[in-house]
C-alpha cells in the first residue's frame, strides 16, 4: 500500500520508490509485493473504473489517497488473484481502512468491495468484520 501511495501522491518512478522503501526499511521489496503493485499499475485506469461504479458518488480521483489505493489492492486480488478468498481481502482491505483512514474509510471500503462480489458472483455475501 505504501508503494502505490507514494506513486499515486509523487508520481514517482516505481523503481526509484523501491529503492527508497528498501533504503528506508533495511530490507527488499518481495515478489508478491513487486507483483501486487506491477498488477495494480497496469490495471489500473480499468480498477479505477470499478472504484467509479461501486463507490456511489465517490468516484476514483475523489477519495484519499489511501482510501483509493486501499481499494484499488483489493480490486485487484478479487479480479486477479484467484489464490486469495475474497473475504481475506475484504477483511484485510476494511481492516487497513480502520487503521490508516478512519471508521468511515472502513465502512465505504467494505460497501465498495461488497457491491463487487455480490455483482461478480450473486448470492455471495462476503464474510468481514463490519
Amino acid at each position: 500500500m505504501v508503494l502505490l501511495y507514494q506513486h499515486d501522491i509523487t508520481g514517482g518512478a516505481l523503481d526509484e520508490l523501491y529503492n527508497n522503501l528498501q533504503r528506508e526499511e533495511g530490507r527488499e521489496i518481495d515478489a508478491f509485493t513487486r507483483e501486487e503493485v506491477g498488477g495494480v499499475l497496469a490495471r489500473q485506469d480499468g480498477i479505477d473504473s470499478v472504484i467509479d461504479e461501486y463507490a456511489k458518488g465517490w468516484p476514483a480521483h475523489r477519495l484519499a489517497a489511501l482510501e483509493r489505493n486501499i481499494l484499488r489492492i483489493a480490486i485487484y486480488e478479487i479480479e486477479q488473484r484467484e489464490d486469495i478468498p475474497y473475504a481475506v481481502t475484504i477483511d484485510e482491505a476494511v481492516e487497513l481502512g480502520k487503521r490508516f483512514c478512519s471508521a468511515q474509510a472502513g465502512a465505504l471500503i467494505n460497501g465498495v468491495l461488497g457491491r463487487l462480489v455480490e455483482a461478480d458472483e450473486p448470492g455471495q455475501t462476503p464474510a468481514t468484520g463490519e
